[in-house]
């Protein structure tokens, strides 16, 4: 029979959670207390600390505001960092520090969103509370509720979308929030997490990380730093690791006021959520679920963005969601549509605008057989993705495109003026050089 001293640091965390999970499934009233010390107690520190550790170090990224990058944490002994971050749980003078913000760009050529990077040493800390929050709140989330959750995916939730309107719910709410994790307020999310989460010590941090101050560039080559989460009370920065929980929980409000008010019912509607998009999918008029939609974000304090958000009636109209076209299709053989799926000519772009990126002059200097690689990983996790329905003309669409720039970059390597389309044939790329071809899948 296996023992708790058996298992590995990791295997103690797993059956430590599904304990929690299934606790918090069984009675959807309890509130759990004596969570912190689960974080930094040193008969569990082996545990959840160890293993944030891990988890964050895995997932890499670079240095926040203090510059503590990974090799210097290794170089001095990740024991005892990891030993005075516990002390400073403990203790309670553990104090996070600022958010680096940097901008990552959008598929839309430029359009950027901030990012949020926190230091190493509090993205353990979180990672370490998060191990022991997110069984406890996930058990509340709605079965809507697709995105970051263990075991669903975005291709779900695409998924669930196309099957909703197989099923005759063509009526579509195409939503969209206002900056939603900058919009979350404070107050009301607290009393989400407080539900659950009696231990006033890890409100206490949950609080302390939602009103970490941000420093970014002030446009001047030097920081400046800014405290809008304290200031304004709202908001969770995008990029730290408890996030996305907070996120979803909050969501969970909407989820819930949409059936609890009988608005599922009465527009015989389902919501489908990701992050923070989101389609409601009925069969009444689209624009009385917009309306009622409005009502309860007005209430929840997230600004509806008016622009992007829109009524539409599918198949007729197609939309896109999280990548993907969906829509009537029309079989290869030109007899008959359906409503099908394919990847969106967006993402399609966004993927060829990166091949001709990475196969620019500036990486002349790459070996073909690293260029080579370094495309196939680039396309193969696109196709990873994007492989729902009909995908072949997208995949054809890549092929040539990746095809084209390869032979373009060999041509300059190589000094070729002419006759490239010969000595680089398509099936050379493929066969010799090992591009990948999506066309063979």
């Amino acid at each position: 029979m296996t023992t708790d001293k058996s298992l590995t640091g990791s295997e103690r965390v797993r059956k430590f959670q599904t304990m929690l999970h299934a606790k918090a499934k069984e009675d959807p009233k309890r509130r759990f207390h004596a969570l912190c010390d689960k974080v930094w107690r040193k008969v569990w520190r082996e545990d959840f600390l160890k293993e944030a550790w891990e988890q964050v170090r895995r997932n890499g990224g670079s240095a926040g505001v203090d510059g503590e990058g990974f090799k210097d944490i290794e170089a001095s002994g990740v024991e005892g960092w990891l030993g005075e971050l516990a002390r400073d749980l403990r203790e309670g003078t553990y104090v996070p520090k600022p958010v680096r913000q940097v901008l990552i760009p959008k598929k839309q050529p430029g359009k950027f969103r901030p990012l949020g990077i926190p230091c190493i040493r509090d993205r353990v800390a979180q990672t370490a509370a998060l191990l022991v929050l997110e069984p406890i709140l996930e058990a509340d989330l709605q079965r809507e509720q697709y995105g970051y959750r263990r075991g669903w995916s975005a291709n779900d939730a695409v998924k669930r979308v196309h099957g909703l309107l197989r099923r005759g719910h063509q009526e579509v709410v195409d939503g969209d929030l206002s900056n939603y994790f900058g919009e979350i307020p404070h107050a009301e999310l607290m009393k989400s997490i407080a539900r659950r989460v009696s231990d006033g010590r890890m409100l206490r941090l949950i609080k302390a990380w939602l009103e970490m101050p941000v420093e970014e560039d002030d446009g001047k080559g030097g920081r400046r730093r800014t405290n809008r989460g304290r200031r304004e009370r709202k908001g969770t920065p995008q990029g730290a690791p408890i996030s996305p929980l907070l996120s979803n929980l909050y969501m969970r409000r909407f989820v819930l006021g949409w059936k609890v008010l009988g608005y599922a019912r009465r527009f015989r509607a389902e919501i489908v959520n990701y992050a923070d998009d989101f389609r409601v999918l009925g069969k009444a008029p689209a624009a009385a679920m917009l309306t009622a939609v409005k009502r309860i974000m007005e209430e929840l304090k997230l600004p509806v963005n008016e622009r992007k958000t829109r009524c539409l009636r599918c198949p007729e109209e197609p939309m896109e969601f999280l990548g993907y076209r969906i829509g009537r299709n029309y079989r290869p053989t030109g007899k008959g549509a359906y409503i099908g799926t394919r990847p969106s000519q967006a993402s399609v772009q966004s993927i060829c605008r990166k091949i001709s990126e990475w196969t620019a002059p500036r990486n002349g200097n790459l070996l073909p057989g690293q260029m080579v690689e370094d495309l196939n990983r680039m396309i193969t996790g696109w196709a990873n993705y994007y492989s729902q329905g009909q995908v072949s003309p997208a995949y054809r669409a890549i092929d040539r495109h990746a095809g084209r720039r390869l032979r373009q970059w060999l041509c300059r390597r190589h000094k070729v003026r002419t006759g490239g389309t010969v000595r680089f044939s398509d099936a050379r790329l493929w066969r010799t050089y090992g591009l990948t071809c999506l066309g063979s899948k």
